[in-house]
């Protein structure tokens, strides 16, 4: 595990002299990898669930939900909305390793919030490209989720759509919130 100095501060990102972010990283894996010893699972999670949540660096999902390693699939992406590749994950996830449950989480304070799609067209006036892909940006995040649960449940790509709750984590308080799906 990186270590914080007292100040909060992490390694560098590569400052002449310093020590890059990466190489820490590579270097804790060695750590890691001196101790490990294969658990002896396939990819299956064991509980067959997998979990949608915002790629934010607060959320330590595994801890807040109780999880232990080879739980569940976990599929972290900007807000934790519902998109294509977020599907195509889930369909992997349920048609060729059993998984039954989907969980989606969203939080208090997420960027997307702040956000809007005039993202994509400043990123175009900077590189001359507009990506092809949607910011997401929302400014309810119960009713994002509310549409991550619809999308879930109207593809026909996912076999497995009964069991999907969606919640909102506060990020101040740890605890989850859920969100009724209205219909």
């Amino acid at each position: 595990m990186l270590t914080s100095t007292s100040s909060g501060a992490r390694p560098s990102t590569g400052s002449p002299g310093q020590e890059s972010v990466i190489e820490s990283l590579v270097q804790a894996n060695r750590a890691y990898a001196d101790v490990f010893r294969d658990p002896g699972m396939d990819a299956r999670p064991v509980l067959g669930v997998a979990v949608v949540a915002c790629m934010d660096a607060r959320l330590d999902l595994h801890a807040a939900l109780g999880l232990e390693l080879g739980d569940c699939h976990t599929i972290r992406n900007a807000g934790g909305v519902v998109t294509d590749d977020t599907i195509r994950s889930l369909t992997i996830s349920q048609r060729a390793l059993n998984t039954r449950s989907v969980v989606l989480i969203h939080h208090t304070g997420c960027g997307l919030q702040t956000l809007t799609e005039e993202f994509r067209y400043d990123l175009e006036r900077e590189v001359g490209q507009r990506p092809a892909w949607a910011v997401e940006s929302f400014r309810d995040a119960d009713q994002d989720v509310r549409q991550s649960m619809r999308r879930v449940r109207t593809s026909p790509f996912l076999p497995h759509t009964d069991d999907v709750r969606g919640f909102v984590f506060d990020v101040a308080s740890g605890l989850l919130r859920e969100i009724p799906d209205l219909g």
